[in-house]
């Protein structure tokens, strides 16, 4: 159905309550211009809408939301087939984008992928007329998954049999450059050529007439033109006795093609390696535990509540928590952490994860979308998928690149045959126009970056959700970090405590055994500071607030902060040692006995700074990069923690409400900044800087608002995010220079006369295979922090 048709679009609104509010917007949409028709049931919470244009779509969903309701969509992902040059995707792209439905849409060449947003409820016909309409093959998930038939032939025969066809032909240029002279026979050249242009090259006719047909053109269509032409004016000049023939212009420039299609496939291959990593994580089968004993089922048979076997060397099966046993797990494939980690009962294991030594009994949590590797590979699959914003130029050259081409062509003829009276040299130069001009560097110019970039971080514990947000980290100029959790351990440790009355093991002991029953923060610091553990106090009683008192040994024993000594009629000494804690931000614990009325000691807790914190301050300085610290502490916490790790900027005492505005406020003096997070308190603030970093030690919620997780509570991770980001954005900026310069240079080269098609060939079959081969450089990056940082490819 054609755009210019009236159209009748079932739009799924949310919002309605009532009969006035499906009156309200049926009248909203009946004043539009565009809308012939317009009915809207509250049942089915549904409007009917006649268009007289699909294209206004867009105005329609305006109108809705203008009058307070929001309109349903859901992201649909498919794979493309037959897509073959940048202007493929810009076709298909604007194609889909004026699909009744069709609310966004993406297409990547790299990925061979369409990214939609359509109305909820769009049937998946609609999306496969306009994909099949461009002249494409649309390929659901579910398809390109299925394992493919084994090929009987290699990939690359295609290419070793039209070399094999074309090297006769090729040879008499190659016995000129040394002096000699040899040309095989007319009739021999044309056996030759002729396979190699109708069999081995048809897939450059089906895709050009699709173009065609589609009313566009493609590479596909300029090569199919160009070879023609060669091979057709060599029949002619075969017909009429004459014996030079141009029969390897167009085998020859066919054979480079097909050999730069094939390498150049090859290498968007190890661009999604990946992803392909990450896929092969995934176990096919488990050991699951039942009354009858021992079962191995498919992982898809898995349901939440399993209790699974993990034997050493296995991967664990599915995300889940340890009932039973302790061992070390390498998880280096999901958060880039190289070094195994010790878990034990009650603490989480991620699916994929290497169980390297003890046998362990697992609880199933997270299954199937859930899991944390789907969550991760689908991620990856987003970033990789998406458009930054600088591809944009190269995709508006592509939409006109092909006429373009083509009228250049047709005036070199036009001008050579004038110029020179002779057709065969003026075809042979509008050949090379043709042969020379492929869109297609252009195209992979800025995905094989992103696919690259983002796959590698990946790798190293760096998941970087869109396109957007690695263009936007490239340019980050200051980084706010939050204080717990993030630099700190988020824990409260014991740092420090000194008796005033006997040895300080006693007064450890006596702490240790009031709360060891106590799960509160600091009774944990405590209890993990003695060893062995003496016996429990008893009559333990909780002071809200306050502290604990109990009895050992038949006294009466307090431990808790100035307030619960002032109301035991207590008063906490004034010592130096005292003050310097207090001055550092830590928290005070009194030791006192009720029943002597005396103070017996102090306890300093305070949060410990992750050991990796001032390297990544650090290489930030190093890079050029300011740290800000953005904590809800007090002010003499914050400014010890900035001033140990030489920060630049200390915001204390902000309130979680408070950060999304000073974060905004920050963003709007000029600079670029990032936010690093890990906490529900910073998701607002996450989401208001330029650049959100979750740390996914944290909660989901901080990694929903991030465009940018990092896969462990590592600060070091900050400064490699923006490593790879700078790296990646300049192989973008490198690849579109490298791309246009091969344009602007070649084009009219070919059109001067200064160009054989058969070079021309070469050229266009290397300035693809270049751009993704410079790419694929981003594998070579390993994260380097701290003073001895290397510069990276």
């Amino acid at each position: 159905m054609h755009a210019s048709s009236p159209e009748v679009i079932q739009i799924p609104i949310t919002g309605m309550s009532c009969a006035s509010c499906a009156n309200r917007i049926e009248g909203r949409l009946i004043g539009l211009p565009e809308v012939i028709e317009a009915q809207v049931n509250l049942a089915t919470e549904q409007a009917s809408v006649r268009l007289s244009d699909a294209k206004a779509l867009p105005q329609v969903i305006a109108a809705i939301r203008q009058v307070g309701y929001d309109v349903a969509s859901q992201p649909v992902a498919l794979g493309i087939g037959g897509m073959t040059c940048a202007s493929c995707a810009s076709r298909l792209e604007r194609v889909l984008g004026q699909s009744p439905g069709v609310l966004e849409a993406s297409v990547n060449l790299a990925t061979e992928q369409a990214q939609l947003s359509v109305l909820a409820g769009l049937p998946v016909q609609q999306i496969e007329e306009a994909v099949l309409r461009a002249g494409f093959e649309p390929r659901w998930p579910d398809e390109a998954a299925a394992p493919a038939a084994e090929p009987w032939l290699p990939a690359w025969w295609p290419v070793a049999l039209a070399a094999l066809l074309s090297l006769p032909l090729a040879l008499p240029m190659l016995v000129s450059l040394l002096g000699g002279h040899w040309q095989a026979p007319p009739m021999l050249q044309w056996l030759l050529a002729t396979p190699v242009q109708f069999w081995l090259g048809a897939r450059f006719y089906r895709a050009g007439w699709r173009a065609l047909r589609a009313g566009s053109g493609n590479m596909d269509l300029l090569v199919a033109m160009g070879t023609s032409a060669a091979y057709g004016l060599s029949v002619y000049l075969l017909w009429q006795g004459e014996r030079h023939l141009y029969f390897e212009a167009s085998a020859v420039v066919i054979t480079l093609v097909l050999l730069g299609k094939h390498l150049e496939a090859r290498a968007k291959r190890q661009t999604t390696s990946a992803i392909r990593a990450l896929q092969a994580l995934r176990p096919e089968q488990a050991c699951r535990l039942t009354e009858q004993g021992e079962e191995w089922v498919p992982v898809s048979r898995l349901q939440l509540g399993d209790r699974l076997k993990v034997r050493p060397g296995e991967r664990v099966p599915a995300d889940g928590q340890i009932e039973r046993g302790e061992s070390a797990l390498d998880e280096a494939m999901l958060t880039g952490e190289s070094l195994p980690v010790t878990r034990g009962p009650g603490e989480a294991v991620t699916g994929g994860a290497i169980n390297q030594s003890g046998l362990l009994i697992v609880e199933v949590t997270a299954l199937g979308a859930q899991s944390r590797l789907s969550r991760i590979i689908t991620l990856v699959e987003q970033a990789q998928a998406g458009k930054a914003p600088v591809q944009r130029l190269a995709d508006q050259i592509s939409a006109v690149f092909v006429p373009v081409v083509l009228g250049i062509a047709l005036l070199t003829l036009i001008l050579w045959w004038s110029l020179a009276g002779d057709l065969t040299p003026a075809i042979l130069h509008a050949v090379a126009v043709l042969v020379i001009a492929c869109p297609c560097a252009l195209g992979l110019a800025t995905p094989t970056a992103i696919m690259a970039g983002t796959g590698v971080a990946a790798r190293q514990g760096i998941l970087i959700k869109d396109a957007l947000a690695l263009e936007q980290a490239h340019k980050i100029s200051a980084v706010a970090f939050d204080k717990t959790g993030t630099l700190t351990r988020g824990e409260p440790q014991l740092l420090a405590w000194a008796a005033l009355s006997g040895p300080d093991a006693t007064l450890l002991d006596l702490a240790a055994a009031l709360q060891q029953g106590s799960e509160h923060p600091l009774a944990r610091a405590v209890v993990a500071k003695v060893s062995p553990l003496p016996a429990p106090a008893s009559a333990v009683q909780a002071l809200p607030g306050m502290g604990v008192q109990g009895k050992v040994a038949e006294q009466t024993y307090l431990l808790g902060n100035a307030k619960a000594l002032q109301g035991a009629g207590l008063t906490a000494p004034s010592l130096d040692t005292v003050q310097a804690q207090l001055a550092q931000g830590r928290s005070l614990a009194w030791l006192a006995s009720k029943d002597d009325g005396v103070v017996l000691g102090w306890l300093a807790f305070g949060d410990e700074l992750k050991p990796e914190a001032a390297e990544a301050i650090l290489t930030l300085k190093q890079m050029g990069i300011r740290s800000l610290l953005v904590s809800g502490d007090h002010e003499a916490a914050a400014n010890q923690v900035a001033t140990q790790l030489a920060m630049d900027e200390v915001y204390a005492q902000v309130l979680p409400e408070q950060k999304a505005a000073l974060i905004k406020k920050l963003c709007q003096q000029g600079q670029v900044l990032a936010m690093v997070g890990d906490g529900i308190n910073d998701a607002p603030a996450l989401a208001a800087a330029d650049v959100g970093m979750a740390m996914a030690t944290g909660t989901d919620v901080a990694m929903e608002a991030a465009p940018i997780t990092l896969m462990r509570g590592d600060p070091r991770l900050v400064p490699q995010a923006v490593d790879i980001a700078r790296l990646t954005y300049r192989k973008i900026r490198q690849n579109l220079f490298w791309a246009f310069i091969f344009n602007l240079l070649g084009i009219p080269l070919a059109a001067l006369g200064l160009l054989s098609p058969v070079v021309a060939g070469a050229a266009m079959a290397f300035s693809s295979v270049s751009v993704v081969s410079n790419a694929l450089l981003l594998r070579r990056w390993r994260p380097a922090t701290g003073p001895q940082r290397k510069e990276q490819p």
